[in-house]
């Protein structure tokens, strides 16, 4: 843990150290060494888990999170080029300094071991957050986003700090494996239940649940680029995370709760995706589609069975790194077209014919066609969930046809069509761009080949 940890604190020196003009290069490359470090936890070495320290332990649920974690910090530093060169040299750093600091809080979180550490660390991930939002959007409304970000996540997760506080006092312990050892800590009586839904609703407005979603549209369409790809690719998992970790510990989860969460879940993933239908604005429609994909996470995770795990870990990590993607293709055309409205920056493929290319493979990648991993974890999801009832297959059907249209119609609204004529000339797409894409693809193509280094299951 501390060789990825120390390198990741170091960056922050980096930063603050390194000459101007060798300020994004020396950034981004140390970080891309950090993330090539970080892909020997893909490796089956720490089956069934692998103390790192006292509090850390790396196991099959958290590694392939770990990895994206350092993954995606390289690919946020390459994105915010653009939009921070007219910023001056202290500002840059500042801002470098903050997209850094998130990193060693999501290692210490998706890896912790112990419950107020993981809390904390959990917690910490919305200042940074915050910060990129509120100083670094582009919008008037970027206030507001960010106090409904911070509200939404504060109220959900005081009763997580109470439930977590109880349970120390009810076993004497927060260490992960003892509370395995102790349980069932929570029994089917009123004060249980509602210490389970405690335990859960924090996780539940991150991931977010539909009906607790109302923030995230907003925080997506205000944040700048890296705040985007942030929220859409680790604090979304972190929500996912929490669910199946603490699931693990009120084994089974009271059958109440398994009714209204699952209803919720997959009704909002229907509603999301109608939703997504109608919108006119570029990274709009790609926020309401990470909730309406996180809306099976959450159903699945719910579920605690062996196949639901599996697929709502393969769904997590794929829809990470494809929704951070499209918000980087939604970046490079409102970079050029200076508006976010779809009617306005619609026939782009004659001027951009590469960039039209990563739009159908992004494209593509979101409606899980096949063989990619997000089908793989879409049909283990809906199988999953059929075998707790058949009549969910209504809804994940009718959500899997929404998803197809939606998307399609993003692609041709972008892509195909007349320019609009206020368009007369545009940049070429960059090479920094290309590599930009290139870097979020890749992992998701070589994970067709062997899915289950992403599985949650032993190799």
């Amino acid at each position: 843990m501390l060789k990825i940890l120390l390198p990741t604190i170091m960056l922050i020196p980096t930063t603050m150290l390194s000459p101007q003009k060798l300020l994004w290069t020396n950034t981004t490359t140390h970080s891309l060494l950090i993330a090539s470090i970080s892909l020997h936890w893909l490796l089956p070495t720490h089956y069934p888990n692998k103390n790192l320290t006292q509090w850390t332990s790396i196991d099959q649920i958290s590694s392939p999170l770990l990895v994206l974690s350092c993954w995606l910090l390289p690919l946020m530093i390459l994105a915010s080029q653009n939009h921070l060169q007219h910023e001056p040299p202290t500002r840059k750093r500042i801002f470098i300094t903050t997209l850094v600091t998130v990193q060693p809080l999501l290692l210490l979180a998706f890896s912790a071991t112990e419950l107020m550490l993981f809390y904390i660390t959990f917690e910490a991930t919305l200042i940074p957050t915050l910060i990129l939002i509120t100083r670094w959007g582009s919008q008037p409304e970027r206030l507001s986003a960010g106090i409904y970000l911070l509200f939404y996540t504060l109220i959900s997760s005081l009763p997580l700090l109470v439930t977590i506080l109880c349970l120390h006092t009810h076993i004497g312990t927060l260490h992960l494996t003892m509370l395995k050892l102790s349980h069932p800590t929570l029994t089917n009586s009123w004060t249980d239940l509602l210490l389970s839904l405690a335990l859960l609703m924090a996780f539940m407005v991150k991931a977010p649940l539909y009906g607790l979603h109302l923030w995230l549209p907003k925080a997506h369409v205000e944040a700048p680029i890296a705040g985007s790809m942030l929220l859409a690719a680790l604090l979304l998992k972190l929500g996912g995370y929490g669910i199946m970790r603490l699931t693990l510990l009120t084994n089974p989860i009271p059958p109440h709760l398994h009714f209204p969460f699952l209803t919720l879940a997959l009704w909002g993933a229907l509603m999301t995706s109608s939703i997504c239908l109608r919108q006119t604005d570029l990274k709009s429609l790609i926020a309401y589609s990470s909730v309406s994909h996180m809306g099976l996470v959450v159903a699945a995770c719910i579920l605690q069975t062996h196949w639901s795990f599996s697929g709502a870990m393969i769904l997590m990590i794929s829809h990470g790194l494809t929704s951070s993607m499209l918000f980087c293709l939604a970046n490079t055309t409102y970079e050029r077209t200076h508006s976010r409205i779809l009617l306005l920056t619609r026939g782009l493929q004659p001027l951009l014919p590469l960039a039209a290319t990563w739009w159908l493979l992004a494209n593509l990648t979101n409606m899980a066609l096949p063989p990619t991993t997000n089908l793989m974890a879409e049909l283990t999801i809906m199988i999953s969930l059929f075998n707790w009832s058949a009549l969910t297959i209504i809804l994940t059907g009718a959500t899997t046809l929404l998803t197809a249209s939606y998307t399609l119609s993003m692609l041709l609204t972008t892509q195909r069509g007349t320019l609009p004529t206020h368009i007369t000339s545009m940049q070429n797409s960059s090479t920094r761009e290309h590599l930009l894409m290139t870097l979020h693809i890749t992992p998701l193509l070589l994970l067709i080949l062997k899915p289950e280094m992403i599985s949650g299951m032993p190799l």
